[in-house]
């Protein structure tokens, strides 16, 4: 699929930016290009660290902002397949600062539509988040206006041979800012600062989020939003499995923060296909294809009247003792329960 492709991965020196050059790396070893453009230098020195270039030539690093137009655009010359991954997505901080957080999630996914359509691009998937349903924080807010940029995107290319899509996931695990390397981080403090004692989340591992990505430009129409079938973990089960000796300590929930999250409300089901192991939410306005059109080229099914995908009622959970193997597999090699 991406062997003799070009590709450019925006926020590439994220969490996600590195496990997504490495799959590409090892599946695809005929990728023309991989472009990662982001404006932090320093991560993209230590990528550089990992794959020099006498090895990896194919390899190029951009420094650059999605903010800024002109650069992006210069950026996706020659580029077949966009990877958006550039993002504020610290919630706290997008409260404090929003609108820096407007430009970039907003303004900065408009240029990358904007560059995409104006290089000749042919694939484009922009990652989003569970906080973009039904959003309470601003950069939920944000994040599902940039949802609605890449699916009426579609409705813009005219005869242009380009797909825009988006694939939306809960936590992932051990990525920056996420809760398990901070309860790690806090356990040898002996307390661990509980936000609420219900709370859950949707659990996700970066090579989960990189093969729905993969999905996604393989099999997008345009216009969908694909949502992987994912267990959710309860915030207790979490502490338990990191440190049950730790004292839990009530702080309470921080501004913007929601009990549970949802990636599909019981309306967007209204718009939703089963296609298997994904979900996927159908544009509210396509002048391209219909319902059925998805229907028939995902082989899905219409999810059943009145559905809703949250992580409180979930019908998969992690177990203690399976969040400790995944914490082995995807966080810490090292983790052992103390």
């Amino acid at each position: 699929m991406l062997n003799n492709k070009s590709v450019l991965i925006t926020g590439g020196t994220g969490s996600f930016g590195k496990k997504f050059i490495e799959t590409i790396l090892a599946r695809y070893p005929d990728v023309k290009k991989i472009i990662i453009y982001s404006r932090d230098e320093l991560k993209q020195s230590v990528i550089k660290q990992k794959y020099p270039a006498y090895d990896f030539s194919q390899l190029r690093f951009f420094i650059g902002d999605v903010r800024d137009k002109e650069r992006l655009t210069q950026a996706c010359e020659g580029v077949d397949v966009i990877i958006h991954a550039a993002a504020i997505k610290q919630v706290d901080t997008a409260e404090y600062n929003p609108t820096e957080c407007i430009r970039t999630n907003i303004d900065g996914a408009e240029n990358v539509i904007h560059a995409a359509l104006a290089c000749g691009v042919q694939n484009v998937v922009a990652l989003s988040t569970d906080k973009a349903c039904a959003p309470i924080n601003l950069y939920g807010a944000t994040k599902l206006a940039s949802d609605k940029l890449f699916a009426a995107a579609n409705n813009i290319r005219g005869s242009k041979d380009i797909r825009f899509s988006v694939v939306r996931y809960g936590n992932v695990m051990g990525s920056r800012g996420s809760v398990i390397p901070f309860f790690l981080d806090k356990r040898k403090e002996g307390v661990l600062p509980i936000t609420h004692r219900e709370m859950t989340r949707f659990n996700i591992s970066l090579q989960d989020g990189v093969d729905l990505v993969m999905f996604a430009l393989a099999n997008h129409l345009g216009g969908e939003i694909f949502i992987p079938k994912i267990p959710s973990y309860k915030i207790l089960d979490i502490a338990e499995a990191v440190a049950p000796e730790c004292e839990l300590r009530d702080v309470g929930i921080r501004p913007g923060e929601k009990l549970h999250e949802e990636m599909i409300t019981d309306t967007d089901s209204l718009n939703t296909i089963d296609l298997g192991d994904y979900y996927a939410i159908l544009p509210s306005v396509s002048y391209t294809y219909s319902e059925e059109d998805y229907m028939a080229h995902h082989k899905a099914e219409k999810v059943p009247f009145g559905f809703k995908y949250n992580s409180g009622t979930n019908t998969l959970w992690e177990t203690i003792d399976g969040l400790r193997q995944l914490i082995v597999e995807h966080v810490d090699p090292t983790f052992k329960v103390q």
